[in-house]
């Protein structure tokens, strides 16, 4: 299977080139990806495990899902694309906002994004994909704060600057 490009952008989120995901991780180079947030009518964010065999962050919890907008697609339409391959379902998204953060891995690799955050609302259970997915929880808002101050380790790193820094949007957007 062919690697997949991420569109490297400037901090103004201006499309500049492609290349391909592991050397933008190798490289530490600037790129568009976005993060979903799914909230169920109990106000609880639906959380995913990632899988075990993934090349960074394995089986550390993080938001419902994450990945990189394909070229010439909208936040939107790559949200949702995701959404559907990772955890099965399809829900109505909305952009929230987007910020960007850099973060370096102890196997070599660095995230360094331009990340655009969704949020949508699902109350039925997903349909997870086991390639991607390791497991699933609904937690509530307050309860995430709580371990994560306990037990930050088990979070991505993302998940942790996005809910630290953000997680008041969330809070601000109940059905």
């Amino acid at each position: 299977m062919k690697e997949e490009n991420v569109i490297l952008v400037n901090d103004k989120d201006e499309q500049i080139g492609l290349m391909p995901k592991l050397e933008a991780h190798e490289k530490a180079i600037l790129h568009r990806a976005f993060s979903v947030f799914v909230l169920n009518s109990e106000n609880e964010i639906m959380l995913q495990q990632r899988a075990s065999q993934k090349y960074h962050s394995p089986l550390l919890w993080t938001n419902t899902c994450c990945s990189h907008q394909r070229e010439g697609e909208s936040n939107i339409a790559a949200g949702s694309r995701r959404l559907f391959e990772e955890m099965g379902f399809k829900t109505e998204l909305k952009e929230l906002f987007h910020f960007i953060y850099k973060a370096p891995f102890d196997n070599g690799l660095t995230e360094h994004e331009l990340d655009h955050v969704m949020i949508g609302y699902y109350d039925d259970e997903p349909k997870i994909n086991r390639e991607e997915v390791e497991d699933w929880k609904w937690m509530k808002i307050e309860d995430v704060k709580i371990e994560m101050g306990i037990q930050p380790q088990l979070y991505t790193v993302w998940f942790k600057i996005i809910f630290d820094e953000f997680y008041h949007f969330l809070e601000d957007h109940k059905l």
